[in-house]
C-alpha cells in the first residue's frame, strides 16, 4: 500500500461520515434512534463495498486501520493518567462507593458469565469454536469497536482469525441494543417514575437528535496549551499520543522478536503503559500543565468515528455467516446480562437516582462512553444525578480491571488458563456485591420509584 492509497481511503471514508452526519441531521427516523453517523457511514461503505454493490475503490488494507486506530486511541486513555478527588470520596463515601462497586460488577459480568457460557455452552455444541471466544462479546460490548479490533487483532496473531470481524459485529450489535434498549427503558421509566428528572420522554434537545449543535450552544473543543506561533497545539498533543504509539509499536517488536515468539503481549496495552510512564514524567517535570485533556480527548474521539467506519466497512460477512447460530446465542445471552444488570443490580447498588446512573451504565455496557453519555442527557440534562462526577473518579479505578481482562484474557483464555480467568472476574462479581452487603450499600428493597439523589430517604 502506497501513502496514496492510506490517502485515498481517509478521504473516501471521510465523505462518508460527512454523509453519514447529513442523514442523522435530516432523517428523523434516525434522530429519533440516535445512531451515529461514523455507525451509518460504515454500514453504507459494506453496502457498496467489494461485498455488496462492489462500486468502492478501497485498498485492501482496509481492514487493517482499526488495529492501527486503537493503539492511539489507548495511547489516549494512558497519557490521561489516573487522579482521585479524596476530599470528595470521604464526604460521599457511600454514593461514591456503591456506584464504583456496581460499575465494576458490569464489566465483571461481562467479563466471567459471557465466556463462561461460551466454555460450557457454545464450545460443546461446536467443538471448532474455542474457549476466546465468549470475551469478544465483552470487547465488543463493554468495550465497544475499538477495543474490539484490538482484542480481536490480539487473538487473530494467537491463531483465531476471525476474531476481529466477530468482534466488530458485537460491537456493532451492542451499540444497537444500548440505543434501542436504552430509549425503551426510558420510556418505561418515565411512566413508571423511576425517572426524577424528566417526566415526558418526548423532551429532548434538538442537538441530541440532529448533531448539530445551535451557536448558543456551542463549546471550545480544547484549551491551547503552547503557542501556536511555536508549534499548532493540535501538533504539540498529536505528537505526544504517536510518539506513545510509535514506542509502543517498538516494543512489541522488541519483546517479540526477544522472547523468540513466545511473548505475544498486544500493541495497545503497551502504548498504554508507555503513556501511563510517560504520564508520570510529565507530572513530576510539570509538562503534565501544558497537556489538556478536551484536546486529548478530541482527538481520541476523531480516531474512534473513524475506527467505527472502518471496523464496520471492513467487516467480513462470511465470517458472520459462518459464525451466525453460536455468534446469535453469544449475543442474546450478552444483551440478557445487560438488561438483568441495569434492573436487578441498579436499584440494588445505587440509592438516589438509581434509574439515572444504571441507564448510564447499561449504555456504557453495550456500546461506548457516548452511548451512556445520550441516554444520560435525556433522563439528566443537567448531571443533576452526579453520575458524570462519580464516572469521572470512578474511572481510573476501574481502568486496570479492564485492561487486564483486554490485555492478557486472550492470552489466557486460548493459552489453556481459561478457568483461572473466569475464576478471577467471577470472584470480582462476588466481591462488589459482598462489599455492598457489608457496607451496607444495598437497597433493593427500596422501591423503584425512589426520591431522587439529594432527597430524603427512608433506609
Amino acid at each position: 500500500m502506497s501513502a496514496t492509497d492510506f490517502l485515498l481511503d481517509f478521504a473516501l471514508a471521510s465523505a462518508f461520515i460527512m454523509v453519514g452526519q447529513f442523514i442523522r441531521a435530516k432523517v428523523k427516523f434516525v434522530q429519533n434512534f440516535f445512531i451515529p453517523a461514523s455507525m451509518l457511514a460504515g454500514f453504507l461503505a459494506l453496502i457498496l463495498g467489494t461485498q455488496g454493490f462492489n462500486v468502492l475503490f478501497f485498498s485492501d488494507s482496509i481492514s487493517s486501520y482499526p488495529g492501527l486506530l486503537i493503539i492511539l486511541i489507548f495511547s489516549a486513555v494512558g497519557i490521561g493518567g489516573f487522579s482521585v478527588d479524596k476530599k470528595n470520596i470521604k464526604a460521599e463515601i457511600s454514593r461514591i462507593g456503591s456506584y464504583f462497586s456496581y460499575k465494576v460488577l458490569a464489566q465483571a459480568i461481562q467479563f466471567s458469565l459471557p465466556v463462561l457460557f461460551s466454555i460450557v455452552v457454545i464450545s460443546n455444541l461446536f467443538p471448532n469454536i474455542n474457549y476466546g471466544f465468549g470475551l469478544l462479546l465483552a470487547s465488543g460490548f463493554t468495550g465497544g469497536h475499538g477495543t474490539a479490533a484490538a482484542v480481536g487483532s490480539a487473538m487473530a496473531n494467537l491463531g483465531f482469525a476471525d476474531a476481529k470481524d466477530i468482534g466488530m459485529t458485537c460491537a456493532t450489535v451492542g451499540i444497537l441494543s444500548g440505543i434501542f434498549g436504552g430509549l425503551a427503558f426510558i420510556k418505561v421509566g418515565t411512566k413508571r417514575g423511576w425517572t426524577k428528572y424528566i417526566k415526558d420522554f418526548n423532551y429532548i434537545s434538538g442537538d441530541l437528535k440532529t448533531g448539530l449543535v445551535a451557536k448558543e450552544n456551542r463549546k471550545p473543543i480544547g484549551t491551547e496549551t503552547v503557542s501556536s506561533i511555536v508549534l499548532d497545539p493540535i501538533a504539540w498533543h498529536l505528537a505526544i499520543l504517536l510518539v506513545c504509539s510509535g514506542i509502543g509499536v517498538l516494543l512489541y517488536r522488541y519483546i517479540y522478536e526477544a522472547s523468540n515468539h513466545a511473548l505475544d503481549l498486544p500493541t495497545y496495552l503497551l502504548a498504554f503503559l508507555t503513556a501511563f510512564v510517560m504520564f508520570l514524567i510529565f507530572k513530576a517535570t510539570g509538562v503534565n500543565n501544558y497537556i489538556d485533556p478536551d484536546t486529548i480527548s478530541r482527538i481520541s474521539g476523531s480516531a474512534t468515528d473513524y475506527l467505527v467506519f472502518f471496523g464496520i466497512a471492513s467487516i467480513k460477512i462470511e465470517v458472520i455467516v459462518k459464525y451466525a447460530v453460536p455468534l446469535a446465542m453469544l449475543l442474546l445471552f450478552g444483551i440478557a446480562i445487560v438488561f438483568a444488570t441495569l434492573m436487578f443490580f441498579g436499584p440494588a447498588m445505587n440509592r438516589g437516582s438509581w434509574f439515572e446512573r444504571s441507564i448510564f451504565v447499561f449504555g456504557y455496557s453495550t456500546g461506548v462512553f457516548a452511548i451512556g453519555f445520550i441516554l444520560l442527557r435525556i433522563v439528566d440534562p443537567e448531571n443533576r444525578s452526579k453520575t458524570l462526577n462519580d464516572t469521572a473518579l470512578a474511572g481510573p479505578l476501574t481502568t486496570p480491571i479492564e485492561m487486564f481482562a483486554w490485555g492478557m484474557g486472550p492470552a489466557m483464555l486460548l493459552g489453556g488458563q481459561h478457568w483461572a480467568f473466569v475464576g478471577l472476574y467471577t470472584l470480582v462479581t462476588v466481591a462488589c456485591i459482598v462489599l455492598n452487603l457489608i457496607c451496607r450499600w444495598w437497597w433493593l428493597k427500596l422501591p423503584l420509584d425512589r426520591p431522587a439523589e439529594g432527597e430524603d430517604q427512608a433506609v
